[in-house]
């Protein structure tokens, strides 16, 4: 019998991608052994539930209650969220209605509904103040009002609930700094990108990938899933560069404090994520974070042709 999966935010980059495969499919961008060890998804095994801010408002409690209720859903996977990160540091109460409010408004329903709960969340979380990559043990100290909401949207999930810290998502929906990469790449234009922030680049069809285990397994509590291996921005740009064709030669390296304008919000300047839960489930990492660009710009090239 069918596992229903209810999915918020499913109109964004890892929605998209996690709808896809929940049906058996492999996104554009994607690869069929990001699955986290696990088995690939058999058709007809998940009954999905798709739901963008059109069809839910998650800062409305009142709909929430109806609409999740409605669907008896066995698992929802809330991934609506506010994610403009600058932006938020003069848009506080928004931020914290969405990321906060929002889903204590989750929460209540999911619980009515005795659904299992799986909320992704940030490195933005971390301070990225301890010099190596971080686990889910490490302590928490948010520098950005996004990051403080999401900390916040954290703590308002049951003990029962799986909570996904990931980071620096980019997929084929949208524009990401990939997109832009891949664009110079054919333009010959030239970039700057910081290489003193360090993090862990993640594929958002491996991270939907990914997410199908935990729906199988529903672990308690947060479980990192981030591509694997860190990098500067810096350097995932020139990647992406070159992969599409370019030259390495048109990124140049900056500080964050040559950024100008400077940023509103400040960012952790290392906060590659590792996990030391995947293991207690059998599952192993997602791919190397160059694995998951390069299928990335491929997609994004044939999507221009």
């Amino acid at each position: 019998m069918a596992v229903t999966v209810l999915v918020t935010g499913a109109a964004g980059q890892v929605g998209r991608d996690l709808v896809q495969v929940l049906a058996a499919s492999v996104p554009p961008a994607g690869v069929a052994t990001a699955l986290l060890g696990a088995t690939p998804v058999l058709p007809g095994e998940f009954d999905v539930v798709e739901l963008d801010h059109s069809k839910l408002d998650v800062t409305n409690a009142v709909a929430c209650r109806k609409v999740i209720t409605a669907a008896a859903p066995e698992v929802v996977v809330h991934l609506a969220a506010y994610t403009a990160v600058d932006r938020a540091e003069s848009d506080v109460a928004r931020a914290q209605l969405v990321n906060e409010i929002g889903t204590r408004n989750v929460v209540a329903a999911a619980e009515e509904s005795s659904a299992h709960l799986i909320a992704l969340s940030t490195d933005y979380v971390f301070a990225g103040d301890l010099g190596r990559a971080l686990d889910e043990g490490d302590r928490v100290g948010p520098l950005s009002v996004y990051g403080r909401t999401k900390l916040d949207a954290e703590r308002a999930c049951p003990p029962g609930a799986t909570i996904v810290r990931t980071s620096w998502v980019a997929g084929l929906t949208g524009r990401s700094v990939v997109h832009l990469a891949a664009a110079a790449a054919q333009s010959g234009a030239e970039l700057r990108f910081v290489d003193d922030q360090v993090g862990t680049w993640t594929s958002a069809a491996d991270l939907a990938a990914g997410l199908v285990q935990l729906i199988r397994v529903r672990p308690q509590g947060i479980v990192h899933v981030a591509g694997s291996g860190g990098a500067s921005w810096y350097e995932i740009v020139r990647r992406a560069v070159e992969l599409s064709g370019g030259s390495v030669d048109q990124v140049q390296a900056i500080s964050t404090a040559q950024l100008d304008p400077a940023p509103a919000a400040k960012r952790p300047p290392f906060s590659p994520l590792v996990s030391r839960r995947l293991g207690e489930f059998g599952s192993t990492p997602l791919p190397h974070w160059t694995d998951g660009l390069g299928r990335l710009v491929r997609a994004i090239d044939h999507e221009a042709r």
